[in-house]
């Protein structure tokens, strides 16, 4: 109710330019223009978020959450209820890396820090890592940012028929029942995993509003063609996916804007998560599903962006 009463209201404050007209003049760009407007605003997302559970963040399409401390060698299993608040559903012992530290490289015998998306279930796994596992996004694109490399982070189950170390090269083990157990309760397309050598964080209604309304305003100053208000989102230690830095992915967007062209954007299925790296204590990572359309490029997909908070707004340290 209390959104509802608050886009009545923002209607009301365009009724004196009458909306009616707008849409005559503009159609259905002008309209949307009014709507992007009052989503890019801290205003709305404080009343939207005000009686919603945000301790674990926003989520719009993840239900399920698995979080790793490293330090306790667990694994935790949260479900969301009512009101995007989440549960504690069980506590599992877990295996994890030999070694301590975030994952660099192949080999290295350490379990990554991170929030990774669950690709894929797999069924038919060699017997030594029990009845199935769930291969994780190891490494993701901030981690290929930064150099990181190596594959196969699963998490997966116990030995059928032998014994096993007291650790993993890198995964994450659980006992074969608790690993049934998560099986049956959730889908792995609608899961993350936190893993971290601390407990997870509780974010700010206040942090996540600023977030969104960041969000948006990036949006907007790329649907608008307003090529210096969309770079100040980006961090001078930015690196892109497909490897561009700060310098050259600023030159290849530069090249886009410049054909100045009329663009529909819409983000839809917004989770943002804390994102734990040891050199940042207010990072994130903003996941959606983006649809963008212009003349000369259409693209549908997922997309991820790894911000952290700087003098007030979100900058961006890497994007998929």
């Amino acid at each position: 109710m209390r959104i509802i009463f608050f886009l009545l209201i923002s209607l009301q404050m365009y009724a004196s330019q009458n909306l009616i007209d707008i849409y005559q003049k503009e159609g259905s760009a002008g309209i949307s223009k009014i709507f992007d407007d009052v989503l890019a605003t801290k205003d709305y997302w404080d009343n939207k978020l005000a009686d919603q559970n945000t301790s674990f963040g926003y989520f719009e399409s993840i239900n399920h959450l698995l979080t790793c401390n490293k330090e306790t060698s667990s694994l935790k299993l949260y479900s969301k209820e009512f009101n995007n608040s989440f549960i504690l559903e069980k506590n599992f012992s877990a295996f994890i890396g030999e070694k301590q530290g975030d994952k660099q490289r192949e080999g290295d015998l350490k379990t990554p820090i991170g929030v990774y998306r669950l690709l894929q279930k797999l069924d038919n796994v060699d017997s030594f890592y029990g009845p199935l596992a769930f291969v994780t996004s190891y490494p993701n694109t901030l981690d290929k940012a930064k150099g990181k490399n190596g594959s196969g982070i699963w998490v997966h189950g116990l030995p059928l028929n032998q014994s096993r170390d007291d650790f993993t090269k890198g995964c994450i083990a659980i006992d074969n029942s608790d690993l049934k157990y998560i099986e049956a309760e959730i889908d792995f397309r609608k899961a993350l995993i936190y893993i971290d050598q601390d407990r997870y964080p509780e974010i700010k209604k206040d942090t996540l509003a600023l977030l969104l309304s960041d969000l948006y305003t990036w949006k907007q100053a790329w649907k608008e063609n307003d090529f210096q208000s969309y770079l100040n989102f980006y961090d001078s230690d930015f690196k892109h996916k497909n490897g561009l830095n700060f310098k050259r992915y600023k030159r290849y967007k530069q090249r886009i804007f410049n054909k100045n062209e009329s663009k529909q954007i819409l983000f839809t299925n917004i989770n943002i998560i804390p994102y734990p790296m040891t050199e940042l204590k207010e990072a994130y990572l903003i996941l959606f599903y983006e649809e963008y359309n212009s003349k000369s490029y259409t693209f549908k997909g997922k997309k991820e962006l790894y911000v952290y908070l700087k003098d007030g707004h979100f900058s961006i340290l890497s994007e998929q």
